[in-house]
């Protein structure tokens, strides 16, 4: 898409400063209600609109009281409107029945229609899945990189004052975007933690694919330490798929608990039950959360 003009450094601006309402001449905000038929999602846009019970609860919010914030659009070189910021707005609005949906009209060059789509919708949304923050800050950063920053040092010392994220975890989440769908998928559902994720960014797309086939196989998920040792052999060349599976099914040890008293702890359970059943069941308890939360 062509790029349009803008005036300023607008990309190294902040959301509120680009989303500015501006007035008119009698000093008349320049919001107009357009059809949601002429307003068009961004060519790439990181964040899922989803049908979920937050989009029930917006749609309910809209039927009451209409759009209580406008969205940011852009002209379309092919006409029509690119909506950088509402469009889950405009998804409540098609449940809620209506046909128009308030707007401001800026003219953004690509960049920095991209910076304040992505800050919009950190600033905005409910939940944030890690796939989608990282793609976010992903092409955040490359649009940062095209309006001048030299180094890909200062890239991250402005991102970081942007999102409120330190630079070292920025390197973390951006690093997602290098998974393949399926381990990609089970970071967003929990069955794979960021930085064990991280670790496997690493590996080839054939590699990643057969650990993530391992995983199925086996119902487990790799640790952090697994995780390293696939990164390492395959730093040196020595990662195999019988390697992959080998690691990955390994049985993680229950862990020791040392006995504890449990008198403040009777109270939770049935009058009959021994000391011995209570400890046992307290015991696994925190056997089974030490295990989930291993890496």
């Amino acid at each position: 898409m062509p790029r349009n003009k803008t005036t300023g450094n607008l990309a190294l601006a902040s959301y509120d400063d680009i989303f500015a309402v501006s007035t008119d001449e009698k000093g008349i905000e320049n919001i107009i209600h357009l059809p949601l038929a002429e307003l068009h999602p961004p060519e790439f846009h990181p964040f899922q609109v989803n049908d979920d019970n937050a989009m029930t609860r917006l749609t309910e919010s809209v039927s009451q009281y209409g759009v209580r914030e406008p969205g940011l659009v852009r002209p379309r070189p092919e006409g029509g409107y690119e909506l950088l910021c509402g469009n889950r707005r405009k998804r409540a609005c098609e449940l809620a029945g209506l046909t128009t949906m308030p707007v401001v009209i800026k003219d953004l060059d690509n960049d920095s229609a991209t910076i304040v789509m992505v800050e919009s919708n950190l600033q905005q949304r409910e939940k944030i899945l890690p796939s989608e923050r990282a793609w976010a800050y992903k092409v955040m950063m490359e649009a940062l990189n095209h309006n001048g920053i030299k180094s890909e040092s200062h890239s991250y010392e402005v991102m970081s004052e942007k999102t409120g994220t330190k630079k070292t975890q920025l390197f973390r989440i951006i690093r997602l975007t290098e998974l393949i769908a399926a381990l990609s998928d089970k970071v967003d559902t929990n069955k794979l933690s960021l930085v064990s994720a991280v670790e496997l960014s690493y590996l080839s797309v054939q590699e990643q694919t057969a650990v993530s086939e391992a995983m199925d196989r086996h119902e487990v998920k790799p640790s952090l330490s697994q995780a390293i040792r696939l990164k390492k052999m395959k730093q040196t060349g020595e990662l195999t798929s019988g390697f992959i599976d080998e690691v990955v099914s390994e049985i993680k040890k229950p862990v020791k608990s040392e006995p504890k008293d449990i008198t403040q702890y009777h109270k939770q359970f049935p009058p009959d039950y021994s000391e011995e059943q209570i400890a046992n069941i307290i015991n696994a308890l925190i056997n089974d959360w030490k295990i989930r939360n291993d890496g």
